[in-house]
């Protein structure tokens, strides 16, 4: 229902913009218009994409879909000017690469300008993402050192804005460079974090994963 009152109310507002060109010779009500309406086209296409994304994570079969509509959405809120649209989407163009593709090297500059974009407009919950996926991209390159650095900053970020089952999922991470470089006290204390996090938060898939991380270990 909500939906659809919302798409209904998007139409309505496109109606009365149309009149107002057409018989009201407003001629800057079209360029509202498109405005208007790029701007819901980016928010559904990015929307689209991230569904997508996490059938992804579920069955691991890429859609042919997902990338075009991170690449329509990047495209839209960057005509629109609207740099944390633009900073979110590029991030998903970057992950697209990075986790269906496997390919950290084409994924890293779209993360890059996505955490770049993301600073300037202050949106920090795009940059603990944009920043956590630079990590792994450094930790895949073997180093590291800057990819444990990353992934810090990544849960500190979402510390800040609250963002719980997200600091759960960047715990787990860090405890998987512990893991690897041999550290099985901070491993397991980091481990112990994540789970409290993810327990108080709901966050039922997290807790999935340590587990699967504890009997790994």
């Amino acid at each position: 229902m909500g939906a659809a009152v919302h798409t209904n109310g998007l139409a309505e507002r496109a109606r009365e913009l149309y009149e107002q060109a057409v018989f009201g010779g407003d001629a800057e009500a079209l360029t509202q218009a498109d405005r208007e309406l790029d701007a819901a086209e980016a928010d559904l296409a990015l929307a689209r994409g991230r569904v997508l994304h996490a059938r992804f994570l579920q069955d691991r079969q890429e859609d042919p879909r997902e990338l075009p509509l991170f690449e329509q959405a990047a495209e839209l809120y960057h005509r629109l000017g609207d740099a944390q649209g633009e900073a979110e989407a590029l991030f998903w163009i970057g992950c697209f690469h990075q986790v269906v593709r496997n390919g950290d090297e084409e994924g890293l500059p779209f993360l890059e300008r996505s955490y770049r974009l993301a600073v300037e407009s202050g949106d920090d919950l795009t940059r603990s993402y944009a920043v956590r996926h630079l990590g792994f991209a450094d930790l895949a390159n073997g180093d590291r050192e800057s990819g444990r650095r990353k992934l810090e900053e990544s849960v500190e970020l979402r510390r800040k804005i609250g963002f719980q089952p997200g600091v759960a999922a960047g715990l787990l991470a860090l405890a998987q460079v512990a893991a690897e470089s041999g550290d099985r006290e901070g491993e397991l204390a980091l481990l112990d974090e994540a789970e409290a996090t993810a327990r108080d938060c709901g966050a039922h898939g997290i807790l999935q994963w340590v587990e699967r991380s504890r009997t790994d270990g």
